[in-house]
């Protein structure tokens, strides 16, 4: 039992989901830690996603007006009621034990703004492994700084920025890259948090757009670190 245990609002973004939603819902409820609300952000689905988020009395269900994972995101944190934030994919699952190490963590650690957790990939059955995963993958558990197995509290995303909706697949790796670049104090959960699907359908799949994103996003980085080095009483005009 966590003192003063805080709420944490559970973002799910889904669009067309109806396969695996339930699953990822389920591997939410069956958290050890039950002090979470559970938000459903839907990317105007033509499937039953709508239809199984409802039938959840822990979700509430938001259908999304605009576009993209990030403005579901967005769309998601605006609408959270907790002080902790976290997010599951629609097709990804959580270790029971996911929300309990991280809440107790950031509430022992009030100076630490987020953690992430190890993952772990999981091919679907029947599904071939896809053109650029590499197979090695499958046997690691891996150090993810990845919407998975992020927690982080709400007060550091008002301060920092949400996600930028102008990226189509790498808004999480920006988010990332701006909380490293201003040394955002962090811990990594040393345990697997996350469990990742890996099928035909994964948004990252993409991997020209991947690239250029992270091309843009990798040139932003070192601006900011430069920036950072520039002594503020300089003149940079």
């Amino acid at each position: 039992m966590i003192e003063n245990s805080p709420v944490v609002s559970v973002i799910i973004a889904v669009k067309n989901g109806e396969r695996r939603l339930g699953e990822a819902i389920e591997s939410i409820l069956s958290q050890t830690y039950k002090e979470y609300e559970i938000i459903v952000v839907d990317g105007q689905s033509t499937d039953n996603t709508e239809k199984i988020a409802k039938s959840y009395d822990q979700v509430r269900y938001i259908r999304q007006t605009g576009k993209g994972l990030a403005d579901a995101w967005n769309l998601g944190i605006e609408a959270a009621k907790g002080e902790l934030i976290a997010f599951l994919d629609s097709d990804d699952l959580w270790a029971p034990n996911k929300l309990s190490l991280q809440v107790d963590y950031l509430v022992n650690h009030p100076l630490i703004q987020y953690v992430i957790g190890k993952f772990r990939f999981i091919l679907e059955p029947g599904c071939p492994i896809p053109i650029g995963f590499k197979k090695e993958l499958l046997d690691k558990d891996i150090v993810g700084p990845i919407p998975g197995t992020l927690m982080v509290r709400k007060s550091l995303l008002n301060s920092i920025g949400k996600f930028n909706t102008d990226l189509v697949i790498a808004s999480d790796v920006d988010w990332f890259a701006r909380v490293k670049d201003e040394n955002i104090p962090m811990t990594v959960i040393p345990e697997v948090l996350l469990y990742k699907r890996v099928h035909t359908e994964n948004l990252s799949s993409n991997a020209e757009k991947n690239n250029q994103e992270l091309l843009q996003l990798l040139k932003q980085s070192i601006n900011r670190q430069r920036r950072s080095q520039i002594p503020k009483n300089q003149d940079i005009s």
